[in-house]
């Protein structure tokens, strides 16, 4: 590939900040959608959807969605990880701020370098594993007053944090073997076939997450933003990646936590309190740490390589 089409680091910076601003109206249509709507019938119309766009944009692209038996068993397990973040946290919108469910997941930097180092046997540093306990420390003086008032469900961002941060360690594992268009949608494709069944049998069980409706009036449309919102965000933060360097526009993705707070204030008349933007600013003080450790680290390591042999 030309180094021109991929060295347009402005264009991967925008296309971040069109995730950072679109991604938190997926959310927002997630809380707008009636209550009778199970959580599980949400990410449904999520993945659905953007199968039906990302299918037909990978074949006009000139992929191929096939995969071998290894591929398939890979995907499926991404797929696993990112349903069960997504139904944990489409669960937690619905009852708590946008804003804050975001702080909260936003300790997923930390889990993935504490996973990193486990499953892919990478090297943290104490100095790291301490600005990692610190951005939880950030994480739980949103979780206390949230945990008093609603119970369980305040836990459930950070269950989202965890298994984001597993999808994101398979992902690693899988890197190079495909565009990330065609893993996006073979993701989607794995999602949408574990998931409909379970709706499917769900029918009359009267589990209140599970159980599904069939969707009417305002709930057709939110279903709809949801999935428009998810295909499109995803869409921009791969392009974001392909034109300019990870080390460039992760650090951007804070920005999700100020747009999502507009959003939820706009939409719903939510505003942190002081406490909540103390943990916000603890979080994104201790996840911006952990990223320029990990940036300097890598510089050390290549610096260290012997020159290439003449």
């Amino acid at each position: 590939m030309n180094r021109s089409d991929t060295d347009r680091p402005l264009t991967g910076i925008l296309c971040m900040l069109g995730f950072c601003v679109l991604a938190p109206l997926m959310d927002a249509c997630a809380k707008a959608t009636p209550a009778e709507v199970p959580a599980a019938e949400i990410v449904l119309g999520r993945f659905g959807i953007q199968v039906l766009a990302l299918v037909p944009l990978a074949i006009a692209m000139g992929h191929s969605l096939r995969c071998t038996g290894q591929e398939a068993l890979s995907h499926l397990l991404r797929a696993m990880a990112l349903l069960s973040a997504t139904v944990l946290f489409f669960t937690a919108v619905r009852e708590m701020p946008i804003a804050n469910a975001i702080a909260i997941f936003f300790v997923e930097p930390f889990i993935l370098t504490l996973l990193s180092a486990v499953i892919l046997k990478e090297s943290i540093g104490p100095r790291r594993i301490i600005a990692c306990i610190i951005g939880f420390g950030g994480a739980l003086l949103i979780i206390r007053p949230s945990f008093s008032e609603l119970g369980l469900v305040a836990l459930f961002p950070l269950g989202t944090a965890f298994f984001f941060a597993l999808y994101m360690v398979l992902t690693r594992m899988m890197s190079g073997k495909g565009h990330p268009v065609v893993m996006q949608a073979q993701t989607a494709i794995a999602a949408t076939l574990v998931l409909l069944p379970v709706l499917v049998l769900a029918d009359g069980s009267d589990i209140s997450y599970l159980d599904p409706v069939m969707p009417t009036g305002k709930a057709i449309y939110t279903l709809l933003g949801v999935g428009f919102f998810a295909t499109v965000s995803h869409i921009f933060i791969t392009y974001a990646l392909k034109f300019a360097p990870a080390a460039t526009i992760a650090p951007l993705q804070y920005l999700e936590i100020v747009s999502a707070t507009a959003v939820g204030y706009a939409i719903f008349g939510d505003m942190p309190d002081s406490l909540t933007f103390l943990g916000i600013a603890i979080i994104v003080g201790s996840g911006l740490y952990v990223f320029a450790r990990e940036q300097a680290q890598g510089q050390r390591i290549i610096r260290r390589r012997p020159p290439p042999a003449p």
